[in-house]
């Protein structure tokens, strides 16, 4: 026997009646539901789901109950997919010189924290090298000096993009990668591409964010993390967490307590999408916690 197990994730304009046809047939189909959530939207009128089943049979039934759902549907409008919540997700990692987003997202890799393969990481420094291939993980150095050309910044973002089909990678992860993406490429990784930023958003854009939180007297610092968009970290938010601070921190206290906080702002965001709990709601995100 295939035991599989299987994530229902779905939106759809909001009506009455839509979750019991869902479940009924799931079961009809052999499917045993171990989980499910659902959020009805009064603001955008939009029903959204997630369901967590198992089934078990002579064969892979996900072709089958793909095909079995189709009429359901089209009859609701759904934006659906299902999930193979067997398989570990494939990520490609994106650093720059900073490794404690990088460090983390290994250890949890390591123990088994995350179900989630490392399928390489690309860096534009060389720095992060031996530390990665210790961990057995392919390194890809793809250089992008100071002051390289449109040109040469579009070279460079095709082989990443090459890169990221290649390996049959499932989502991309700016783990402190400290370039700007061309609006091409957000394009191109649509929803499949995670970043950590350095403050609670919006706030203290650019260079040195502590040290101008410092400058302003902050009371709180914070992390975001956010997919990717062309609108730079104006992306769907997925988490955040912030931490009081007060005038007795200097700059350096407040970078340590920042990265603290973007490694576990940063952890729940990939937790939450290889698991298939985010479901956009226009710019907004619903996340099944």
């Amino acid at each position: 026997m295939v035991k599989e197990t299987h994530v229902l994730t779905l939106s759809c304009p909001d009506r009455m009646g839509i979750a019991a046809k869902v479940f009924t047939k799931i079961s009809a189909e052999g499917g045993f539901i171990k989980e499910a959530a659902q959020f009805g939207d009064d603001l955008s009128k939009r029903f959204f789901m997630r369901i967590v089943f198992t089934t078990e049979n002579s064969e892979s039934m996900r072709s089958v109950l793909k095909e079995s759902l189709k009429p359901l549907a089209a009859e609701f409008k759904m934006d659906w997919k299902i999930h193979n919540a067997d398989r570990p997700a494939r990520l490609l990692l994106l650093v720059s010189k900073e490794s404690h987003c990088l460090n983390d997202i290994l250890q949890r890799y390591r123990t088994g924290l995350l179900n989630i393969e490392i399928a390489g990481v690309i860096s534009n420094h060389e720095d992060m090298r031996d530390f990665v291939e210790w961990h057995k993980i392919p390194y890809f150095y793809f250089p992008l000096p100071k002051g390289s050309s449109f040109e040469e910044k579009r070279i460079q973002e095709n082989k990443i993009i090459k890169l990221y089909k290649d390996l049959h990678v499932d989502l991309v992860v700016l783990a402190r990668y400290m370039q700007i993406l061309s609006d091409e490429m957000c394009s191109e990784l649509a929803g499949h591409c995670i970043n950590i930023h350095h403050s609670f958003l919006p706030s203290f854009k650019g260079a040195k964010p502590y040290h101008q939180a410092y400058e302003r007297g902050v009371k709180l610092i914070g992390a975001t993390a956010h997919y990717v968009t062309a609108n730079l970290d104006e992306g769907p938010i997925i988490e955040q967490a912030v931490e009081r601070v007060d005038h007795t921190n200097t700059p350096e206290q407040l970078v340590a307590m920042g990265k603290d906080l973007e490694n576990i702002v940063l952890s729940r965001a990939l937790r939450y999408h290889i698991e298939r709990r985010i479901l956009l709601n226009g710019v907004r995100t619903v996340i099944f916690k």
